[in-house]
């Protein structure tokens, strides 16, 4: 089965119960099943052979007929975010080009429940879906060298939340104060393919506190 990179949420939850699928049943020549936007990465041993490229499709024939229920594929995750001016230095540009005001901008973002469709550019950086359409815009015109780490933004139709501190292009419209990313804990990321992610509105008091604690 082909398919081509969308961002139909559909077709990645798809994708991503394909995946769990594939790991189950996979060779131990076969090192990686990853999940992408509408495709699926199949990452072998330095060395391989055409029998076993052929058996490790053949193992993706049969996980295409005993998929696991929707239900079992990614966690529910909430993520407090603060879009308070000094972590939402776009906000008020985001505003002007939706036709909206700030306020509104923050609540439809934050009202919306959004699907991780993959992981990617960095390690714990989730590309997510379910933006709701009246904020879907294009990247800035000039990236930023560096955007602080746990950074919400915004960019077409999807969202993302900073791992860490790193060049970007995306409008950045508020910050979490978790850490979204650490190589030391069991799970670095705390994101994975196929979770649905909720975020929930703080005020900076609320914001420094959990950053104390975190």
């Amino acid at each position: 089965m082909e398919f081509s990179p969308t961002l139909d949420l559909e077709v990645n939850a798809f994708v991503q119960r394909l995946a769990l699928a594939v790991h189950a049943r996979a060779e131990p020549e076969l090192r990686g099943v990853v999940p992408a936007l509408g495709g699926l990465a199949l990452h072998f041993v330095p060395q391989f052979d055409g029998d076993l490229v052929r058996a490790s499709l053949a193992v993706v024939e049969r996980a295409l007929d005993e998929l696991p229920p929707p239900a079992t594929v990614g966690r529910e995750v909430e993520v407090p975010v603060c879009y308070a001016p000094r972590f939402a230095p776009d906000l008020v540009e985001v505003a002007r080009r939706v036709k909206l005001e700030p306020d509104e901008v923050v609540r439809r973002h934050a009202a919306a429940e959004y699907r991780v469709l993959m992981i990617g550019f960095a390690p714990g950086h989730a590309y997510m879906g379910g933006l709701h359409p009246s904020l879907a815009l294009s990247r800035r015109a000039t990236p930023r060298p560096e955007v602080p780490a746990g950074s919400v933004a915004i960019a077409n139709e999807q969202t993302v939340v900073y791992p860490y501190a790193i060049s970007g292009g995306w409008n950045v419209i508020g910050r979490t104060p978790l850490v979204i990313f650490d190589a030391t804990r069991e799970q670095p990321s705390l994101f994975g393919p196929g979770d649905r992610v909720h975020f929930r509105v703080i005020s900076v008091e609320e914001f420094e506190s959990l950053e104390k604690h975190d």
